[in-house]
């Protein structure tokens, strides 16, 4: 097995609702190598969408360990987090989640620009090219199609080439045929990086493009099997 990119240890994330705690993870433990390409599985609830967060370092654990690609997030502070998750961690999101008041380019360039790139918008293009969207650059989020949007948000999430792609629910605002047209250019583009892939998602047709399924009930692991 490749070295680990992931690794869980008894993570908890507890919450308080109406004033009573609800635990949403309870206990995870998981580990994920290097290149693997893992789906994480289960109910609405079962707290797929935290873990990744979690992993993400988005939130801060109730209790337990999370090591990635040799950096224990938990431990980081603010300043670190920033870093660690320009540096590591590319995340797209259900909702695509670009910025309205600007144009596609202009969005994949944002963590170009972060980063310090020299020429940010000829390399965001460069991306949006890789995604088939070099005509659409000037246009803004209204004016693209749902599968449009998350092809640039795709862009975005690999424009600084992160060693870790996490994906939560990337096809769950398309229609099935779109849906399957962002898989494939999702697993392209992390094969051609050579990156590590850790999506949720309750599509069972998705998990199964994946090497490996996880599946979590009730904030717990129930399996995490190869197929």
């Amino acid at each position: 097995m490749a070295v680990g990119m992931i690794r869980v240890r008894d993570l908890v994330m507890r919450l308080s609702s109406g004033g009573r705690p609800v635990t949403i993870l309870a206990g995870v433990s998981l580990d994920v190598a290097a290149g693997e390409v893992v789906a994480v599985t289960g109910p609405s609830g079962s707290g797929k969408s935290t873990l990744l967060g979690l992993i993400a370092g988005l939130d801060t654990p109730t209790s337990g360990s999370i090591m990635v690609d040799g950096v224990e997030v938990t431990g980081l502070g603010e300043t670190e987090l920033t870093r660690f998750r320009r540096r590591t961690v590319g995340f797209v999101f259900q909702s695509y989640h670009l910025i309205p008041t600007l144009t596609a380019v202009e969005n994949v360039a944002v963590p170009l620009e972060l980063a310090g790139m020299a020429r940010p918008l000829l390399a965001a293009r460069d991306r949006l090219a890789e995604v088939d969207l070099a005509e659409r650059a000037g246009h803004y989020p209204q004016q693209l199609s749902g599968g449009e949007q998350q092809r640039v948000a795709l862009a975005r999430a690999l424009a600084l080439s992160p060693p870790l792609l996490l994906a939560d629910e990337p096809t769950g605002n398309l229609d099935s045929a779109t849906g399957g047209q962002i898989i494939d250019l999702l697993l392209a583009l992390n094969r051609d990086r050579g990156s590590t892939l850790l999506l949720v998602t309750h599509d069972a047709a998705l998990a199964a493009r994946a090497a490996r399924a996880i599946a979590l009930r009730d904030g717990r692991v129930v399996n995490g099997h190869h197929p």
